[in-house]
């Protein structure tokens, strides 16, 4: 018998051998060879027991674990490096300074080139991490593989994270080569990053090999229903657990190496720290289930598309739309349907993949209103450390507040798993993966009415009054507003709640709505929509300045809450279809390339 961990604690649930023979008169599905050891011995529902089981999360595979530690030791090296980008491009070097510590009370900074080539150069940096991951989930479906993807990005990585050190070292810093070296580093390391967050991703998911859904009985009697898609948001959200826990420390270690010492111990303790990836993900490269890549099936993927449309054009947009969006869209074009005479050469798949497919391109379209969201996330590596420098630290470095949303990223996803989740499915609520979206925007829209309007009282609390982030006294001391610091909370922890709701159920979704040989490139549309926000936030840019950025939060605020509303009124309909999509039978292309 098998041991499963529940969502309640006290809660162990058994799986019976003998239930074996039930199996077939439950349920008429039926399993390809691959996937029949991951679900020999397990009972299979009825389709009563869909409808009126209590779902509950498997246990997660302890390989996962090995995975999200090389996750943590990556993004302390990402965040604990970004988080001083603003200070280091929009503050001029302290008088005297070689290194760019700003000392106890002091400003930390180097180039001096302003908050607007801060935030510009910040949101470049944004897009390029965030646009290279499609070169990353193209060169892993097709010729790598995710692992081997995954090494050659940490060894990118890890030169450009040597290239930022230079740009920080006393004598290089005080230089005009200061830049160009920088930029060059930041160029190179997102590169990296990229390459690495289109297959991280998937590749701890595919850990978990179950996809279908069992039953179990619990310690107490009860029957309950094993969930794979629960089992799966679990794993995100501990995965999301990781990513911050490595967040949060390099962030707070990075902004005082910044303020006491310099920026060159703020770019070389992230490297430090990196250097454990290469030697994690090389013990454990017997140990990790890995897909191998399958050549391309992104072509085959569009040609379907391009078959399934075929008279379905009109010179009437609005008829054209309706057609496409047709429940027999896919059906026809499911080889099945095709005499064998009439089928195209490429159709090499069967009609499963198609099913798959059209779940993949749905997944797409409910991405599409992610940049919107994303906007609002990106405000707190770029205006809201700006905002805090404006206002009273007493003695704080202005970029530590920032640490509030992994901090309560940290303390809030146990709460939501163990919890808030649990309580909802028990008292028959659907917080289902789209509604749980649609919150994520509701919440960044608050954290930046929050942030607007504690701008506004800065603006008039401050002795410049609109000229905030440039005010000095006669010495060229800052002059800053007296609000504390600590107000600022607010935008934090409902942009981390905004971040459980929809950044951690967006890989959720990628994840499970992708055709297995396509995971890698569905996760990289959706890390996508996050350069499409960066290159919207350019447009933006012109009001992140003085005296404009109460405007600057409103809007974001109100584009937030308009997208949430249009949002759900696009997916409902989806959201109905959320437990058949998730259950749909694995399907298969005969490769035509090698390995």
């Amino acid at each position: 018998m098998a041991t499963i961990h529940t969502d309640d604690p006290a809660v162990i649930a058994v799986v019976h051998s003998d239930k074996l023979d039930e199996k077939a008169s439950q349920s008429h599905e039926s399993f390809p060879p691959d996937i029949v050891d991951a679900h020999e011995g397990l009972t299979f529902p009825t389709e009563e027991e869909r409808v009126t089981l209590r779902r509950v999360a498997d246990s997660l595979p302890w390989n996962a674990y090995l995975i999200a530690f090389v996750e943590l030791a990556e993004r302390f090296s990402f965040y604990g490096s970004q988080v001083v980008f603003t200070n280091f491009i929009q503050q001029g070097l302290p008088p005297g300074s070689h290194t760019g510590a700003g000392g106890a009370d002091g400003q930390s900074g180097a180039l001096g080139l302003g908050q607007q080539t801060a935030t510009g150069l910040n949101t470049f940096y944004q897009f390029w991490c965030y646009v290279t991951p499609l070169f990353g989930a193209w060169i892993a479906d097709t010729r790598w593989g995710r692992f081997n993807t995954v090494c050659v990005a940490v060894a990118v990585a890890l030169l450009g994270h040597i290239i930022l050190i230079v740009s920080a070292l006393p004598g290089v810093i005080d230089e005009k080569g200061a830049l160009g070296a920088f930029i060059v580093g930041m160029i190179i390391t997102g590169l990296g990053t990229g390459l690495f967050k289109a297959n991280i991703s998937p590749l701890i998911a595919e850990q978990y090999k179950r996809d279908k859904l069992f039953v179990v009985t619990t310690k107490r009697g009860e029957k309950v229903l094993v969930d794979p898609s629960l089992t799966v948001s679990r794993m995100y959200m501990y995965f999301y657990f990781f990513i911050n826990i490595g967040a949060v420390i390099g962030q707070i270690s990075m902004t005082y190496a910044e303020k006491y010492v310099g920026f060159w111990l703020a770019y070389t303790l992230p490297t430090i720290i990196f250097l454990f990836c290469p030697f994690i993900l090389f013990y454990g490269r017997h140990r990790y289930a890995r897909t191998p890549p399958t050549g391309s099936v992104f072509s085959t993927a569009l040609r379907l598309w391009k078959y399934a449309a075929r008279g379905r054009w009109s010179i009437n947009p609005i008829r054209t739309w309706r057609n496409l969006r047709s429940d027999d869209f896919w059906e026809n074009a499911k080889p099945s349907r095709i005499n064998g005479k009439d089928r195209p050469i490429w159709m090499n798949f069967d009609d499963q993949w198609v099913d798959e497919v059209r779940r993949g391109f749905k997944a797409c379209a409910v991405f599409c209103w992610f940049p919107i969201y994303w906007l609002t996330y990106n405000q707190i590596n770029s205006n809201l450390l700006s905002q805090a420098a404006t206002m009273s630290t007493h003695g704080l470095p202005n970029d530590v507040l920032s640490n509030l949303d992994p901090i309560a990223l940290i303390i809030f996803i146990p709460v939501c798993d163990l919890l808030i989740y649990p309580a909802l499915r028990r008292a028959k609520v659907n917080f289902s993966a789209l509604k749980k979206i649609t919150g994520g925007f509701f919440m960044g829209a608050m954290s930046m009415v929050w942030a607007a309007v504690l701008q506004h009282y800065i603006y008039k609390t401050n002795p410049c009054h609109y000229s905030a982030a440039t005010c000095t006294d006669a010495d060229g001391n800052n002059l800053v507003s007296p609000l504390n610091v600590w107000i600022q909370s607010g935008s934090y922890v409902l942009i981390a709640f905004s971040e459980i709701f929809a950044s951690i159920t967006g890989l959720e979704y990628a994840f499970t709505k992708a055709p297995k040989n396509m995971r890698s490139l569905v996760m990289a549309v959706f890390l996508f929509t996050s350069a499409l926000a960066s290159a919207l936030g350019e447009a933006f840019v012109a009001l992140s300045t003085d005296p404009l950025l109460v405007w600057n939060y409103g809007v974001m605020g109100v584009l937030a809450g308009v997208a949430g509303v249009l949002f759900w009124f696009s997916v409902r309909r989806l959201d109905r279809d959320e437990d058949k999509l998730n259950n749909l039978d694995e399907g298969h292309v005969q490769s035509t390339e090698k390995a």
